[in-house]
């Protein structure tokens, strides 16, 4: 009897090992960045999970997709752990100011914190829509506050990067390497929108799909 169980015991031991293994692996995929980033249509196609979040802000905060995705593609390259890397000065003493941006969106601990008192949000820097939310909501405020169209990816990213008084003060005019920046980031988003306007059929999953999307 002895032996039968000791069996059955490791056979459950293996079986969770495996069942620990494929989550661990499944996880590694959903953060892992998408594999063609300079296209939407490939982005959603291999990140289902990331088109109906996607879709479901859009209509909550009625900014086009591209906006938020192309200034995301520039902040973090769609990698959900990015952090700023400190520089060193001969590889060995520590030099500059580390930022606090963190996440899909770079998010600052400060302006983060202030996104989730105003909204009552909770949520992970590390979490795609949760980042992308945090982006809406501040593209949302750079209109109320600085007057900047919703599908101006340009101007937005100037002001997600220099903040909401800061671009009303054009910090940004002595910084060519940042308007240079910007522009690719509005151009980004044209690409994206109009790879977008050409697949948003195709995108479009079928019932089953979409069900199990609205049920979680």
């Amino acid at each position: 009897m002895r032996g039968v169980w000791y069996r059955r015991s490791a056979g459950r031991v293996q079986a969770g090992a495996v069942l620990v293994l494929a989550g661990g692996l499944l996880a590694g995929c959903a953060t892992a960045p998408p594999r063609n980033p300079n296209n939407l249509c490939s982005i959603f196609q291999e990140k289902r999970s990331w088109y109906h979040a996607a879709m479901r802000q859009e209509a909550k905060w009625h900014i086009p997709v591209s906006v938020p995705m192309a200034m995301m593609n520039q902040e973090s390259s769609f990698r959900a752990n990015a952090r700023t890397r400190r520089t060193y000065i001969l590889w060995i003493i520590p030099w500059g100011h580390i930022s606090t941006a963190y996440g899909y969106a770079q998010a600052k601990d400060e302006i983060w914190h202030d996104y989730q008192r105003q909204t009552g949000a909770g949520g992970s820097r590390t979490d795609y829509a949760d980042a992308l939310n945090f982006m809406n909501w501040y593209i949302t405020n750079s209109r109320k506050v600085d007057g900047i169209p919703v599908t101006d990816a340009t101007r937005q990213y100037l002001a997600y990067h220099e903040g909401w008084t800061g671009y009303r003060r054009r910090t940004y005019a002595s910084k060519g390497w940042l308007v240079t920046v910007a522009r690719k980031v509005g151009h980004r988003a044209q690409q994206y929108q109009q790879q977008y306007d050409a697949c948003k059929d195709r995108l479009k999953g079928g019932w089953w799909e979409n069900f199990w999307d609205w049920l979680f």
